[in-house]
């Protein structure tokens, strides 16, 4: 499918919403109020506007939307700044065509010219695996709640990124906020 992948707009914010609530809503293994994140992010120190991409049809309609924004990692001698990967949605009728592929390969191209060097998502293990990600714990970096270890995971953009690190995540407000 043929489509154009750029930075997310304010004018676009309404139609990015109702596009996660919709891949989201319905989704058995996922959070019905992922849109209320994306708003929050928006609203906070953690948002990137440059890492929050939107993917048009050729009509120009929104159908996917990526967004990457600020973390740290944290042990009791340093915090290292990082990314969380979250949410990445496309509409449903537009899944499994390759556009979430082309948004995150997007996003960490445009991650690492923007001098970022890591990301961290808790998602799908098969899924991110394809993108280079790895289980977080091989770097001693965990999540500050429960999660299957497999499904917590890190991506060094540039190589080493994370060679030195290790600890907790923390997660902005909005990731914490019900």
């Amino acid at each position: 499918m043929d489509i154009t992948i750029r930075q997310e707009t304010p004018a676009d914010y309404r139609a990015t919403e109702t596009l996660v609530k919709r891949t989201f809503g319905d989704e058995t293994y996922s959070d019905p109020t992922e849109h209320v994140l994306v708003q929050n992010l928006r609203d906070s120190d953690a948002f990137i506007p440059e890492l929050s991409l939107v993917a048009l049809d050729s009509g120009g309609h929104i159908i996917g939307h990526i967004l990457l924004s600020r973390i740290t990692i944290e042990d009791d001698r340093a915090a290292v700044e990082s990314l969380a990967l979250a949410p990445v949605s496309v509409a449903p009728e537009h899944q499994n065509q390759g556009i979430g592929t082309q948004l995150m390969h997007t996003a960490l191209h445009r991650a690492t010219e923007l001098g970022h060097s890591s990301v961290i998502v808790l998602g799908h293990p098969e899924y991110y695996a394809k993108f280079g990600f790895e289980p977080a714990d091989r770097w001693d970096i965990s999540a500050p709640f429960d999660v299957p270890e497999e499904s917590f995971m890190a991506l060094e953009l540039t190589e080493h990124a994370l060679l030195e690190v290790q600890g907790i995540v923390q997660y902005s407000r909005p990731f914490l906020e019900e």
